[in-house]
């Protein structure tokens, strides 16, 4: 490393506990993630403090609420998403010309904190414990939205001459759908290269997964429970609930014949998969039930997306692995199961070779991070400004994803000032 390397690494070990105070004030913040109905939150109180921040250190900061068109009509989004009182910011430090420019991203929103009793202290109160910073969002991801903020804060007050431009890009939805990334690429906010604060265990997440959520309903047909039907084809009553058996157990099928398909595989995430995680049915306790209907999880590989990087051709696969299923059952063939197909949320992949890889490996290596290429089951944010914005982007941040989501959430405190360490180093050798 060189002497200024050294210089700014000494500096974010000096400023821990500024470090551990501006991950505190953003926990602080409610930006509970969001139904469609719900109304704002805090968004823009955090989003006009981070602002506050990055403009004092000499950033041309832009918080702007996106108009609904901006993500109307994209697979990923429900109809009549707003985005009232729910601001996404993009703060760009200039460049001195001639360098690559690069991209922190981080999502604002988090999960509810309920049930709030299982906490052991306040989760809208950060507070440190045996090393560990505890509150909602330290580990997704105000604690890695804390660590980038603070690298480029210390590059700024060491006066670290940058040639390409450095943004530091904050956004919502990303814990319900996703529209603050789109809403941001259609705002234009891209760089060379990017790079998702999100926990990763110091692993860089160069791939995720898509997903699918289909809603199969069965019909059946009514009758009194307590009395003896005919068969089905003299008017007898159908259970809708039994018949769903035969969806089921056409999911394991299909879900062992992906397991083993070549074309299902991935160096590093796992196999395109279906998992039942939502079952409704019946009207009455002593009713046959007429519906019953079935909502799943639909992971797929980035390499199952259409052209398009949305999952058209596994829904096709699955409708008619259904369908033919449904052949084996005299009722569902002739009453097919219905397929309601609701938000699609697309896989990505930077290519192994794309020089963001082995550049924030490298860095996060010099700042002491044991790191190494992983990707994500499930999606991120990287996700949309990769496939969509023209940004290649990975995912690099502080341990773990196993703490997110949880009562007693946390992250490491030594973790977040590794993760700003490499963020600027990855910054200085990056933008040159």
């Amino acid at each position: 490393m060189t002497d200024a390397e050294r210089t700014v690494l000494d500096a974010i070990e000096a400023g821990r506990d500024e470090l551990i105070a501006l991950v505190t004030d953003l926990v602080a913040f409610d930006t509970t993630a969001r139904a469609l109905d719900d109304p704002p939150r805090q968004e823009a109180a955090l989003q006009a403090y981070l602002g506050d921040r990055l403009r004092a250190h000499g950033a041309s900061v832009d918080i702007w609420e996106p108009d609904a068109a901006d993500v109307a009509g994209s697979r990923q989004i429900e109809p009549g998403l707003q985005f009232a009182g729910r601001p996404q910011l993009a703060a760009t430090f200039p460049g001195g010309g001639g360098g690559r420019s690069l991209m922190f991203n981080g999502h604002i929103d988090v999960v509810t904190p309920e049930p709030v009793d299982r906490w052991t202290s306040d989760p809208w109160r950060a507070e440190i414990r045996d090393g560990n910073l505890y509150g909602r969002g330290t580990c997704d991801m105000k604690g890695g939205i804390g660590a980038m903020v603070f690298a480029v804060e210390t590059l700024r007050r060491l006066g670290v001459p940058l040639a390409g431009d450095l943004i530091v890009c904050t956004n919502t939805d990303e814990e319900s759908s996703g529209a603050g990334g789109i809403a941001c690429v259609a705002h234009g906010v891209r760089a060379d290269a990017g790079i998702c604060t999100e926990p990763t265990g110091f692993e860089v997440w160069t791939c995720s997964r898509g997903s699918l959520t289909p809603i199969v309903t069965v019909d059946g047909r009514a009758g009194h429970a307590e009395l003896t039907q005919p068969h089905w084809r003299e008017g007898g009553a159908v259970n809708a609930i039994e018949k769903m058996q035969t969806v089921l157990a056409a999911f394991a099928r299909l879900r062992e014949e992906w397991r083993t398909r070549t074309d299902m595989q991935h160096p590093i995430l796992s196999p395109t998969t279906i998992t039942p995680t939502v079952v409704a049915g019946g009207e009455w306790i002593v009713t046959y039930p007429s519906s019953c209907s079935v909502t799943s999880m639909l992971n797929y590989l980035p390499q199952n997306a259409d052209a398009d990087g949305w999952g058209t051709a596994v829904e096709a696969e699955f409708a008619a692995f259904l369908a033919d299923a449904a052949q084996a059952d005299p009722w569902l063939k002739e009453h097919p199961p219905r397929i309601t197909w609701t938000i699609d949320i697309p896989p990505f992949e930077v290519p192994p070779d794309h020089p963001v890889i082995g550049a924030i490996l490298t860095a996060a290596t010099d700042a002491g991070c044991e790191t190494r290429i992983g990707g994500l089951d499930s999606w991120f944010d990287a996700a949309t400004f990769t496939r969509f914005g023209n940004t290649p982007m990975v995912g690099f941040g502080p341990r773990h994803i196993d703490n997110a989501h949880r009562a007693d959430e946390f992250v490491p405190v030594d973790d977040l000032v590794r993760c700003a360490q490499a963020l600027a180093l990855a910054a200085m050798r990056w933008c040159g």
